[in-house]
């Protein structure tokens, strides 16, 4: 499953959480019993002219048959996203209007976007251009137990990726300071994430990094150095890189995932906490 976001006007007394581009494939999804052919992906799903759809199709979907291989491979996880997660999903439209209240108060100028929910390949995942912002989550790993860290899990993603549409890109920072520049705009979106939702981003990332401060502190200073330094090799600079970013796959032994993240958060809560005025800063941070 998937959220997309298009920077659009949102009112966050009324806001909702799409729901006609998932419920489309639902629908084909059982009334296929689970088997759609290419041909009925394309034209009960695909044709439509979704800016959710249009978005993912080029990065993830890719095509009908790409999909259908995916369904084929991951049948499982489909059903209980249809069956299970899809109306968990809808639960959390009062946390999305909550989140949305707090933007309103914190960033009034800036306009909040609309959510929708596709179902795409793929895992954890984000995208985002100058207009549209995607999100994607699986879904499947939340067992029904924990219903409340599912929604948890929703708003936190909610709030992370809506500051990304607030976010300025520095090109030149991002070709010059790869490592810092990625994992402040990362940690920023973390910080205000956690104003507006109360919550720790990944608590558990949290508590060990907190553990561990020292250790990460001077092993993210010493990663940073290798990164700006011109005499080295490219490999060197993505294995430093890939210790704290893009890494969901394999973080180093013992550490969590995507610990850049806490980095930049700490960063970004410093400069706020120092400021003369709170509310210039987080602007100058996005």
């Amino acid at each position: 499953m998937a959220g997309v976001a298009e920077a659009r006007p949102v009112d966050p007394l009324t806001a909702t959480i799409e729901l006609g581009d998932a419920e489309r494939f639902a629908a084909l999804y059982q009334d296929t019993v689970g088997a759609p052919s290419v041909a009925q992906l394309q034209e009960r799903y695909l044709a439509s002219e979704s800016r959710a759809i249009a978005i993912f199709t080029p990065y993830r979907i890719i095509d009908a048959p790409n999909l259908l291989a995916n369904i084929n491979a991951n049948r499982a996880d489909y059903t209980d996203a249809i069956t299970r997660c899809l109306p968990l999903v809808k639960s959390t439209q009062p946390d999305l209007r909550a989140i949305y209240l707090g933007f309103r108060g914190l960033l009034p100028e800036r306009p909040l976007p609309r959510i929708a929910v596709v179902l795409v390949p793929g895992t954890v995942a984000g995208r985002r251009s100058r207009t549209c912002r995607c999100s994607a989550l699986k879904f499947s790993a939340v067992s029904p137990r924990t219903k409340r860290h599912f929604a948890s899990s929703c708003a936190g993603f909610f709030a992370h990726e809506t500051v990304h549409t607030f976010q300025k890109v520095d090109e030149t920072g991002l070709e010059l300071d790869y490592l810092l520049a990625v994992a402040l705009s990362e940690g920023t979106a973390d910080y205000i994430a956690q104003i507006v939702t109360g919550e720790t981003p990944d608590p558990a990332r949290a508590a060990w990094a907190e553990a561990n401060a020292s250790l990460v502190w001077r092993e993210f200073a010493h990663d940073l150095a290798v990164v700006r330094d011109p005499r080295a090799s490219e490999v060197s600079k993505n294995t430093a890189i890939r210790r704290w970013l893009h890494n969901a796959d394999g973080a180093p032994d013992g550490w969590p995932t995507e610990l850049g993240y806490w980095v930049g958060m700490q960063i970004a809560a410093g400069y706020v906490a120092n400021a003369s005025d709170p509310h210039t800063a987080i602007r100058e941070l996005l």
